[in-house]
C-alpha cells in the first residue's frame, strides 16, 4: 500500500487547510517513525509552497502512544496534532486532533471464508468489533459476509468507527446538549451504555430495543493487543472469538485473556490492606483526568489512608522502586494503557475502578468491569462512604485488621483533629514483621519513611563500637591479589 493512501495525505492536508492551522505537530509511534520524513515531504507538497504551515515531528511520547500527546505539542505551541497509528480516540483537553489509523494488511476473501464457516455452525447473534487499523476493509468484509451468511441464519451487528477528528470544544458543547443528539461523527468514546447504544475504543454500535450485550457473541477482528483486552474485560459476560488477520486464523479460546479477571480481583484484595497509596498520573491530555485524580484522593483519605500523587511518564519497575513506602499504586490513564502487568513491580498497580472496590467498605464486585475512568465520572459522583469502626477481615492476612485508630475510651471523635491524627498514624504504621527486614521503626509519612529507613550490612567490627582509623584494601588483579599465596608454581 502506497504512502499517500496509508497515511491519508490528502485528508490530512484538507483538515489543516480548512481550519487554517499554522503550527501542526505530527505524532508518530516508534514503529512508524521511520516513515516520518517521507510523510512530511508528501504533506508539504500537498499543502503547497504558498501555505506557511510549520510541521513538527513528535516521537517518544511521555505517556501511552495511543493518546494524543498534548504536552509534547504544547512545547512547540502547536495548533493541532496529527496522530498516526494505533489510537484509543480518547478526547483531548485543549488541542484538536486528526487521527490517521493506517491500513493494516488483511485478506478479505480468507477472512470471510473462515468467518462464514464458523457462523454456519454457530447461530448466535453477533456483534463484530475490530481494530481501527482494519476499518478500511470492514465494509468489504461486511458485504461479503452478509452474502455468504443468510440473515435468517445469524444476526450480525457491525460497529462503526467514530469520527477521526477530535475537537475538545465540540465535545464540551455536545456534553452540555448544545449540539443536539449524538451523531455518527463523534469523538466521545464513553464505553458505556446509552439506551441501546454502546461505544468502546473508538467504535460505536446500536442494539435492538430490549437487547443487552450479554445476549450477543462478540467477534473481534485484529491482534491480541490492549484494545482487545479492553473488550474482553468490559464485556466479560459475552462469548468472544477473534480473527487474527496476521496469522489468518480464527481463535475461539480466549480463556487466557479472561484469566486476567482473576488476577485483577486478587490485586483488589491486595489493595484493601494497603496503608500508603500512590496515584500515578498516566496522562496529561485525556479530558477529565484531573477530576479523576481528585476523586481518588477523596476516596483514599475517606478510607483513612495516605495518598501521594506521582507524575513520572510511563511507569516501570525501576521508577516505582523509588517509592517503596507505597503499598499500592492507582494508575489514572486511558482504558488501553490502564492495565499494567505489575508482576515485576514491588507493589501492585490497579485501576480507578479497582480502587473504588478496594477502598469503599462494603463494595462488592458484581462482575461488571469499567476500564474507562471517564465512565466513573459520568455515571455518578463519587460517594465516599463512612467507614465502619469494626475490624475487617483480610483474605490475604487471614485475620481481622483495623483501618482506624480509636481513642482509649473506644469512641472515635470524627470531628476532632486528634482523631484524624491518630487515624493517620495508625494506617501509616510499617510494622517490622520480618526480623530480617531492611525497614525499621514506624513512619508517619513518605518523607519520614526514608529518614527512618536503615540498612544493615556486613559488621566488620562486632566487638568494638568504634571504627578503625583506616581500612587496608587489596592491591593487584582480581585473578591474583598480591596478598594471596600461590598454591602451585609452574
Amino acid at each position: 500500500m502506497d504512502l499517500e493512501t496509508n497515511f491519508e495525505i490528502s485528508r490530512t492536508a484538507e483538515f489543516i487547510l480548512s481550519r487554517n492551522f499554522t503550527r501542526v505537530a505530527l505524532q508518530f509511534p516508534d514503529d512508524l517513525l521511520k516513515h516520518s520524513t517521507k510523510v512530511v515531504n508528501s504533506l508539504r507538497n500537498k499543502l503547497g509552497s504558498g501555505n506557511k504551515v510549520g510541521l513538527f515531528v513528535m516521537a517518544d511520547t511521555a505517556y501511552g502512544s495511543c493518546c494524543v500527546d498534548e504536552v509534547g505539542a504544547s512545547h512547540i505551541d502547536a495548533d493541532c496534532v496529527i496522530h498516526y497509528g494505533h489510537t484509543c480516540l480518547s478526547p483531548t483537553s485543549t488541542l484538536p486532533s486528526f487521527c490517521v489509523f493506517g491500513k493494516a494488511s488483511i485478506s478479505v476473501f480468507s477472512c470471510v471464508e473462515k468467518l462464514s464457516s464458523f457462523f454456519w455452525t454457530n447461530c448466535r447473534p453477533t456483534v463484530v468489533l475490530y481494530g481501527l487499523e482494519y476499518a478500511h476493509a470492514i465494509s468489504q468484509i461486511k458485504e461479503a459476509l452478509v452474502e455468504a451468511t443468510p440473515k435468517a441464519k445469524v444476526e450480525l451487528q457491525f460497529a462503526d468507527v467514530m469520527c477521526s477528528i477530535i475537537n475538545p470544544l465540540e465535545d464540551h458543547r455536545r456534553s452540555n446538549g448544545l449540539l443536539g443528539h449524538l451523531g455518527s461523527c463523534t469523538s466521545n468514546s464513553s464505553g458505556a451504555e446509552t439506551g441501546s447504544r454502546y461505544s468502546l475504543g473508538g467504535l460505536i454500535w446500536d442494539l435492538p430495543e430490549g437487547q443487552k450485550m450479554e445476549d450477543y457473541m462478540l467477534l473481534w477482528i485484529g491482534p491480541d493487543n490492549s484494545a482487545f483486552a479492553n473488550v474482553v474485560l468490559t464485556f466479560n459476560g459475552c462469548e468472544i472469538v477473534r480473527y487474527d488477520a496476521a496469522e489468518d486464523q480464527l481463535v475461539t479460546d480466549v480463556s487466557q485473556q479472561k484469566r486476567i479477571l482473576k488476577r485483577r480481583y486478587y490485586l483488589v484484595e491486595r489493595a484493601k490492606d494497603a496503608n500508603m497509596v500512590g496515584i500515578l498520573v498516566g496522562t496529561l491530555g485525556v479530558a477529565g483526568y484531573l477530576h479523576m485524580i481528585h476523586q481518588m484522593k477523596e476516596l483514599i483519605m475517606g478510607a483513612g489512608k495516605k495518598a501521594y500523587t506521582l507524575v513520572m511518564g510511563r511507569p516501570n519497575p525501576a521508577k516505582l522502586a523509588n517509592f517503596p513506602e507505597c503499598d499500592v499504586f492507582i494508575y489514572v490513564s486511558c482504558a488501553q494503557t490502564a492495565l499494567l502487568d505489575s508482576k515485576e513491580f514491588l507493589a501492585p498497580v490497579i485501576t480507578p475502578f479497582e480502587a473504588l472496590l478496594a477502598f469503599n467498605r462494603g463494595s462488592q464486585w458484581t462482575g461488571t468491569y469499567v476500564m474507562e475512568f471517564r465512565d466513573l465520572i459520568n455515571s455518578s459522583p463519587l460517594e465516599v462512604k463512612k467507614q465502619p469502626e469494626e475490624a475487617r477481615f483480610s483474605f490475604l492476612k487471614g485475620g481481622y485488621v483495623e483501618d482506624f485508630e480509636l481513642h482509649e475510651n473506644g469512641d472515635e471523635d470524627n470531628e476532632g483533629s486528634l482523631a484524624l491524627a491518630n487515624a493517620t498514624e495508625k494506617v501509616l504504621q510499617l510494622r517490622d514483621t520480618n526480623p530480617g527486614s531492611l525497614v525499621k521503626r514506624v513512619a508517619k509519612s513518605g518523607a519520614e519513611f526514608f529518614v527512618t529507613r536503615s540498612y544493615h550490612g556486613l559488621e566488620m567490627h562486632a566487638n568494638s563500637s568504634l571504627p578503625e582509623p583506616y581500612l587496608v584494601g587489596r592491591s593487584g588483579k582480581a585473578s591474583g591479589y598480591k596478598d594471596e599465596k600461590i598454591e602451585h608454581e609452574t
